[in-house]
């Protein structure tokens, strides 16, 4: 008989790889019983609302607080200076990121404000309405300062610096040069340049970063309420900053509504409410409202990228040289560092050619802004756009197909393992494949063909294309390396219980991607149970294995390997007890919708109940010297390869109005390779929703400042998000190269959609106004944008 794979042996009752089954947690969510913070109220709670300096740029000279202290409720009125005695300061810096650095920052301003939004005190009260009104009576006595405002500006000799003991306003900053970038581009055919401008913009998570924090004096214990990506990374920064130990401080991760990157990093009104539980002896809560979220969730992007690429006439892409600047507000975020976006960047530009000679600058600016950092496809979608848009401009600029452009110079399918002019290394791609698939899906010559015939009638439509590689799966190099104590393996602990059920504790998170549905998947497919059978606890430092949780797009392929090898582990151990009651071979037997079954026949022997029930009640039946295990504990975290890279491509059709400068979107493709599939449909909608965030910032999402720093248009009314009515339909298909660093096989697939839409939209953009003769390189793409090119403002 041929030998199963048992990742792809669906025709067996719980075989659950690659099967697009329901989450288990959809009915609860669908009846409206999940926990958020924001449902939470703990005994003696105080609320705590933050006074917020107006102001990008001011000392702060005194506070008043007298009155806010009589108002009704009041707790308390805490300023930054009182704080700081129980929550030390921090700098947001990694060591193998060379020549970063940051002030130190308070979790309440202290001394100055450095930009519009930052925390100068915090009022506690019985309810938020209270400690909101008792706020407004707070009197803050500024001397304004002047702003920072400009990233180029900035790194002038005679610029404002923001910190002086750092010297200047220059974070890092990184220099790449590969290759012979000077001699591909003399002996080029064609050079083309263009400066490439991206939009801040932030996540607009639908639940707002809520936390909880009740400190217990009698056990000396700390208790964080929080929506986060990663509890185990939050327990030792908490217990660190507020001079406690780890085993001192527990964080549980309810039930999250959206993260995106933004819900993985350290916030100073968050250690704000930790610092002043302790220091209350008392539970404090704060949810962040829509205003305040605008004003301090991290933002993202904010680039500004010279770029440039070297073509011969036959196609061949002989050089990319880029030099990008990004600005990140006035403290390098913390602890993961507000410069790996544009290190991120440096990394990624061209990696998915077979150019070896690239150059490449990135400076990392502070200024009087909010802070920005990691967000969902961290520097991916900067750095395709620019890759991808100069590719457009270098077929534009020879005569030729962008499709064709794209064949020539794509990474061969049989290349691997390969690696790329920046230093990544890629184990095993598919991008040739990718583009022969998504042509066939779009009908790409039918549609070029009706471009053409529509354009004689006046109609401009667009076809932009975009491949792009993305970092899943992040080993050590990502952030331990640097000295961070942020995890890259992930544990799982599988137990059978007395009742035959089977009961898994996860340190990945679930943030409404799918976690518990792909833990519960792949531990019923390991031991062959049925998947309602499967229990899945994760978000708490308490009750799951130590682990790096959500983030990176790890957690099928980080986290779903070690449930898989904890599932087989417990399997075997299972069977081991299973053949003692049976007098028979444990290789002899397997399970079967938890059943022991005879392998071969299937033929039912005992239910996983029974076996519990022997174990666990009667073990002087058993043999003597033999000991049942029946719970398991296995971690995982890659080795070979620093990253587990996957590929994919984008197309986007649409229309633009040259009168108006509206564009509508027609359709959306994307072909992409994440390695083995575990669940179709959450992989299916993961990239979805990642391609209308990326859709967002390419046409609608933009944090406006103006040259004082204030935000402009910190509300909804006011910030535009991509609308269901406005989104195109959205065909996805698949490659499937496994990693072989794992034997699940999974990569990572929850930022591939965010990181080539913008420059799909983009560049389809460009080729509906090419009878125009104009390009854009500035998102987001809003009407005036377009007409401004036009020349019609």
């Amino acid at each position: 008989m041929t030998a199963r794979n048992p990742l792809t042996a669906l025709d067996r009752p719980n075989s659950y790889i690659g099967r697009a089954v329901p989450r288990p947690n959809l009915t609860r969510l669908l009846q409206g019983r999940g926990q958020y913070v924001s449902d939470m109220t703990l005994p003696r709670m105080g609320h705590v609302a933050f006074v917020r300096s107006p102001y990008a740029h001011a000392k702060i000279l005194g506070i008043d607080v007298a009155e806010a202290k009589a108002m009704p409720g009041v707790i308390a009125v805490v300023t930054g200076a009182e704080l700081a005695k129980v929550c030390s300061p921090w700098v947001g810096v990694l060591s193998h990121l060379k020549g970063l650095k940051s002030a130190p920052q308070h979790a309440i301003a202290v001394d100055r404000a450095c930009w519009q939004g930052e925390a100068v005190c915090a009022v506690i009260a019985e309810t938020r309405a209270q400690a909101e009104d008792a706020a407004e009576r707070i009197f803050v006595n500024y001397e304004e300062l002047e702003p920072v405002t400009d990233m180029e500006r900035a790194l002038e000799p005679d610029a404002v610096v923001i910190h002086p003991e750092l010297g200047d306003n220059l974070a890092f900053e990184r220099n790449l040069d590969a290759g012979e970038v000077d001699k591909a581009i003399a002996e080029a055919d064609a050079v083309v340049e263009a400066d490439f401008l991206f939009g801040r913009h932030t996540g607009v998570t639908l639940e707002p970063r809520a936390i909880i924090a009740d400190w217990n004096p009698g056990e000396g214990r700390l208790t964080v309420h929080q929506g986060t990506q990663a509890p185990h990374m939050m327990q030792n920064i908490i217990a660190k900053h507020l001079d406690l130990e780890e085993a001192q401080v527990r964080v549980v991760c309810h039930d999250v509504g959206g993260s995106f990157g933004i819900k993985v990093h350290v916030y100073a009104d968050e250690m704000a409410v930790a610092a002043l539980s302790k220091l209350l002896r008392r539970p404090v809560k704060f949810v962040a409202d829509r205003i305040e979220s605008f004003n301090t969730d991290i933002h993202a992007r904010d680039h500004r990228c010279k770029g440039k690429i070297a073509v011969k006439s036959d196609g061949t892409i002989t050089a990319f040289v880029i030099d990008d600047i990004t600005a990140i507000g006035p403290y390098s975020m913390y602890p993961r560092t507000s410069a790996i976006e544009a290190n991120q960047v440096v990394n990624l530009v061209g990696g998915q050619y077979t150019n070896m000679n690239y150059r490449a600058r990135a400076r990392v600016v502070f200024q009087n802004k909010n802070v920005t950092c990691q967000y969902r496809a961290v520097g991916h979608p900067i750095a395709c756009s620019v890759t991808e848009g100069l590719v457009d401009l270098a077929a534009r600029a020879i005569g030729m197909d962008p499709a064709a452009i794209r064949r020539k110079n794509l990474i061969p399918d049989d290349a691997y393992p390969t690696g790329s002019a920046s230093g990544l290394k890629f184990e095993a791609l598919s991008h040739h494949a990718s583009l022969d698939k998504l042509l066939a899906m779009m009908n790409y010559d039918a549609l070029r063909a009706e471009q053409a015939e529509l354009r004689k009638k006046g109609i401009y439509r667009g076809i932009g294309l975009a491949t792009f590689i993305e970092v899943t799966n992040p080993s050590a190099a990502f952030y331990g390396v640097g000295g961070a104590r942020i995890s890259s393996q992930d544990g799982v602990a599988v137990r059978l219980e007395a009742t035959g059920r089977i009961v898994v504790q996860t340190s990945i998170t679930e943030q409404g991607q799918g976690s518990e549905a792909i833990t519960a998947q792949v531990t019923a497919h390991a031991l062959g149970v049925p998947m309602e059978r499967v229990r899945v606890i994760l978000g708490d430092t308490d009750n799951t294995p130590y682990g790096g949780g959500t983030w990176a797009s790890r957690a099928a392929g980080i986290g779903g390997e070690a449930a898989w090898q904890a599932g087989k582990a417990l399997k075997a151990n299972i069977l081991a007890v299973a053949a003692t009651i049976l007098q028979s071979s444990a290789d002899a037997l397997d399970i079967v919708n938890g059943f022991v079954v005879d392998k071969g026949t299937d033929a039912e022997r005992l239910p996983l109940e029974e076996v519990a029930r022997i174990a666990y009640f009667r073990p002087d039946t058993l043999p003597p010297g033999f000991q049942s295990e029946l719970m398991v504990v296995r971690h995982f975290v890659p080795r070979q390869y620093p990253f587990a890279f996957t590929n994919g491509i984008q197309a986007s059709y649409l229309e633009v109005d040259p009168d108006t400068g509206f564009v509508t979107l027609l359709k959306h493709w994307c072909v992409e390779d994440c390695g083995t599939v575990i669940n179709p449909q959450l992989v299916d909608e993961q990239i979805r929703g990642g391609i209308v965030q990326g859709i967002g910032p390419a046409l609608y999402e933009h944090c406006r400042y103006d040259e004082n720093g204030q935000l402009t248009n910190a509300s909804m009314a006011d910030y535009l998000v991509p609308m269901a009515a406005e989104m195109p339909d959205i065909e996805v298909a698949h490659v499937v190269s496994p990693t072989l660093e794992s034997e699940l096989g999974a990569k990572g697939a929850g930022e591939a959609g965010t990181a080539g839409a913008p420059a799909a939209v983009v560049n389809a953009v460009n080729d509906a106004l090419a009878p125009f003769d104009v390009r854009i390189t500035e998102i987001p793409m809003t009407p005036e944008v377009i007409l401004r090119a036009l020349g019609k403002v």
